[in-house]
């Protein structure tokens, strides 16, 4: 699919550089850019189990704190 951006001058001469020491096309480094934000922006998709493994806490400690806020 082509997509029209429009991409400031500073930052075309600067991919350009990266371009030619990589010796990629324009396009492909925009392709390989975009692959990356997605990989580092992408959500993650988690189980319902999941949702607790990187909290410290236990779920009806959490519960208890969670309600003194009401």
């Amino acid at each position: 699919m082509r997509t029209l951006v429009d991409i400031p001058e500073p930052q075309i001469k600067d991919l350009m550089a990266i371009c030619k020491s990589e010796k990629v096309s324009r396009a492909e480094a925009i392709r390989q850019a975009i692959a990356f934000y997605i990989e580092k922006k992408k959500p993650e998709t988690t189980d319902a189990f999941g949702l607790w493994k990187h909290r410290n806490a236990d779920g009806l400690a959490y519960q208890e704190q969670a309600r003194s806020e009401w």
